[in-house]
C-alpha cells in the first residue's frame, strides 16, 4: 500500500513542500491528493509504473519523485506537460554535471540507447497534475529484472561524482518549478525550441498506433507537443501521446 504523506515527514525545498517516505507503492498515487508545489520522494516503490501501466523497477538507490504542478487554463498546453517535465529533468541533469543525454518522445531520457530516466504525468483532479519522475542513480534494476541488462543507464556509471539523492532531488524540483513558471507565462510554444534541441537529431522510428504501424522520420514536436512524423513528401503527420502505444527507434526505413 502507499503510505499517506504527513506534515511530520515534510521539509521545504526551493518553494516545494517535500514529503519523504521510505516506501510507497507509487509516488504518483501518494501525491494524488496533495496541493500544487508539494512533492513526494520514496526510497523505494513496489508498484512503479510508466505509460499504459508498464512496470518500472524502483529499487533502492534511485530517485523516485512525484511533484504536483498547476496545469493552467489552456487544455492544449496541458497535454504538453510530460515534455515540460522532461525539459526540467534535462535541465536538472545538466546542472549536476551530466552532459551527454537525449529525450525520447514522449517521456524518456536516454544516454545513447539506454534508459536513464522516465516520466509519467497523471491528472487525478482538475487544475493540477502529478509529474512522476524516476532516475536511475545508484540502483541496479537489472538485478531485479535480468531482461533490463544493457537496457538501462545510471548516474553512478556516467559520472565520476554522481549527486547524492537529496542534491538531485533539489536540482529536479528547482528546475521543475522554474520551467513550469515559464510554461505558464509563455505557453508551450515558449519552450518548444529548447525541447526540440534535446532529441539528438532526426531518427527513423516505427509507431505502434495500438495496432496499425507507421514508419518514418521523427521530426520533433509541434506547439501542442504532438509527435511529427515525416513518412513521405508534404507536411508531417502529427500524433498525440495517447494515440501512440509505443515508439521504436529503427536503423533504417
Amino acid at each position: 500500500m502507499t503510505s499517506a504523506p504527513t506534515a511530520a515527514d515534510a521539509v521545504l525545498r526551493d518553494g516545494w513542500l517535500l514529503h519523504e517516505l521510505p516506501l510507497a507503492s507509487s509516488t504518483n498515487l501518494a501525491a494524488a491528493e496533495l496541493s500544487p508545489w508539494e512533492a513526494v520522494r520514496a526510497g523505494r516503490q513496489t508498484a512503479g509504473r510508466g505509460r499504459f501501466q508498464r512496470g518500472w523497477i524502483s529499487d533502492e538507490g534511485g530517485l523516485w519523485l512525484s511533484a504536483v504542478i498547476p496545469t493552467g487554463p489552456n487544455a492544449a498546453d496541458a497535454r504538453a506537460l510530460p515534455l515540460v517535465a522532461g525539459l526540467a529533468v534535462c535541465d536538472a541533469l545538466r546542472s549536476v554535471g551530466l552532459t551527454q543525454f537525449r529525450l525520447r518522445w514522449p517521456n524518456d531520457v536516454l544516454v545513447g540507447d539506454r534508459k536513464l530516466a522516465g516520466l509519467l504525468v497523471d491528472q487525478f483532479v482538475p487544475g493540477r497534475a502529478v509529474a512522476g519522475i524516476g532516475i536511475n542513480v545508484f540502483n541496479q534494476p537489472e538485478t531485479r529484472d535480468p531482461a533490463l541488462k544493457n537496457q538501462t543507464a545510471r548516474l553512478a556509471d556516467l559520472m565520476d561524482a554522481p549527486p547524492e539523492l537529496p542534491r538531485l532531488t533539489q536540482a529536479v524540483l528547482s528546475s521543475l518549478r522554474l520551467v513550469v513558471v515559464q510554461f505558464h507565462a509563455g505557453g508551450f510554444a515558449s519552450l518548444l525550441p529548447r525541447v526540440n534541441s534535446l532529441w539528438g537529431g532526426p531518427r527513423q522510428v516505427e509507431l505502434d498506433l495500438d495496432g496499425p504501424l507507421r514508419r518514418g522520420t521523427f521530426a520533433g514536436v509541434n506547439q501542442e507537443g504532438q509527435l511529427l512524423l515525416l513518412d513521405g513528401p508534404g507536411q508531417p503527420a502529427a500524433y498525440h501521446a495517447h494515440q501512440v502505444r509505443h515508439l521504436k527507434e529503427i536503423d533504417s526505413l
